[in-house]
């Protein structure tokens, strides 16, 4: 009797566990991102790519309001972080070397899904420090130059193309401006995550021996053709015409050009649904016969001290996929990081947004393409080079005296910044 009610026990026991089991035995990977419209980006993706793929892992997007970066090291330092997680190209990788992320070149040696050389070099490139790949580009931006179509065609001046350097499309704005009135040439927006783009076309390096450069005359060169385009009258800041961006004067139709990323499309498509336009490539420096440009982009990176980064990594794998990608791309909503799909048919379509998206995909491709970060420094590196271009566009520096103090003051800055990161 008591073997016959142990057994009945022993069966009821059993029963639990595997109901316990079927509840709550998957494996649980959590995700954090941003929110918003990429929150809802995400969820689809884990709903049509990955839950069906990987059955007995649960995936949990984590999405962050206001200021993610703060919320991402407070909780890496808390070691609350989620599984797997985004870096921005800004800051990532100060994350990087802080340990907590954990390197990705085993994973990528043994998937059959996602290996290094499927992903553009210089958007592998951004994330990978002292050979070590720590973070895969999940979509990217780089800069193009939109032309109003419009302001060209009636000025009868051809269109900017990618054969223009910086001497041939000022030449153009010359001749717009001559012949059309009230449009301006080009948007010159006082920040160097615009005119630094052309620094880098004359091949130069912003940060040496962690020294600032700004005084090398492949930068003062590149400096004094954008800031002199204002001087000139070839184009405006956009806070001259109550404009906070480029886009946002671009959108008036009161400026010919601007250099903006594909962020640009859905804003025009909203603010200036009737203006034609079109988009090529950076011009090039009339020194190297080259591009400048940046990448922006954001990584999906694994926590060096998670429980599940085998898991973790399926289904980042499974987030890049081709398949995943190819949906991004078909529903404009970023640009892959797969090199392979630049031959896509999206990009063949004739409609002005697929057309502004494949120069823009090709823009990662260019010579002298930089990461938008700045080595420990982070974004107040840029301050004096965005205060010393308004003073010099706005007359109340010249170009010589804007620099020079620039640079000054980037070297204290740079200095309170390391010893800042030692503490």
């Amino acid at each position: 009797m008591q073997s016959k009610k142990s057994l009945m026990v022993w069966s009821m026991v059993v029963m639990w566990c595997l109901l316990f089991a079927s509840v709550f035995g998957q494996v649980k990977v959590r995700i954090m991102g941003f929110g918003g419209i990429d929150q809802n980006i995400v969820e689809e993706l884990i709903q049509k790519f990955v839950t069906p793929k990987l059955k007995g892992i649960q995936v949990v997007y984590e999405p962050v309001q206001g200021d993610y970066q703060q919320v991402l090291l407070n909780s890496l330092s808390a070691g609350t972080v989620a599984d797997l997680f985004y870096m921005d190209i800004f800051w990532a990788q100060n994350v990087i070397k802080s340990g907590r992320v954990e390197p990705l070149d085993s994973y990528l040696a043994s998937s059959k899904i996602l290996k290094k050389e499927d992903i553009i070099p210089s958007l592998i490139n951004a994330f990978t420090v002292d050979g070590k790949v720590y973070g895969i580009p999940k979509d990217f931006n780089t800069l193009a130059l939109f032309y109003n179509k419009d302001i060209f065609d009636e000025a009868k001046v051809k269109y900017p193309d990618e054969n223009d350097t910086w001497d041939t499309l000022e030449a153009k704005l010359k001749e717009v401006k001559s012949k059309v009135k009230n449009v301006e040439g080009m948007a010159l927006a006082p920040d160097f995550a615009r005119m630094g783009a052309f620094a880098y076309a004359n091949g130069w390096e912003p940060i040496v021996n962690d020294t600032s450069n700004l005084e090398d005359p492949k930068f003062v060169e590149a400096f004094n053709w954008y800031t002199g385009l204002k001087k000139k009258g070839l184009g405006v800041m956009p806070g001259d015409i109550g404009q906070g961006w480029g886009g946002g004067a671009f959108a008036t139709e009161k400026v010919a050009v601007c250099i903006e990323g594909a962020w640009i499309l859905g804003f025009l498509k909203d603010n200036a649904p009737n203006l034609k336009y079109g988009a090529t490539l950076l011009p090039k420096s009339p020194k190297t016969k080259e591009r400048g440009n940046f990448i922006f982009t954001v990584a999906w990176g694994i926590y060096a001290g998670s429980k599940v980064k085998k898991e973790a990594f399926q289904v980042l794998e499974l987030l890049t996929s081709p398949e995943a990608q190819q949906f991004v791309l078909e529903r404009g909503l970023a640009l892959p990081s797969r090199k392979a799909l630049i031959n896509n048919p999206y990009f063949k379509k004739q409609e002005p947004a697929a057309q502004a998206n494949y120069v823009v995909f090709r823009g990662a491709s260019d010579k002298y393409v930089k990461p938008f970060f700045f080595q420990i420094y982070g974004g107040e590196w840029m301050g004096p080079i965005n205060t010393a271009m308004t003073e010099v566009m706005s007359g109340q520096k010249t170009p010589e005296k804007a620099i020079k103090e620039a640079n000054a003051q980037l070297a204290i800055k740079m200095k309170e910044l390391r010893e800042k990161v030692k503490k």
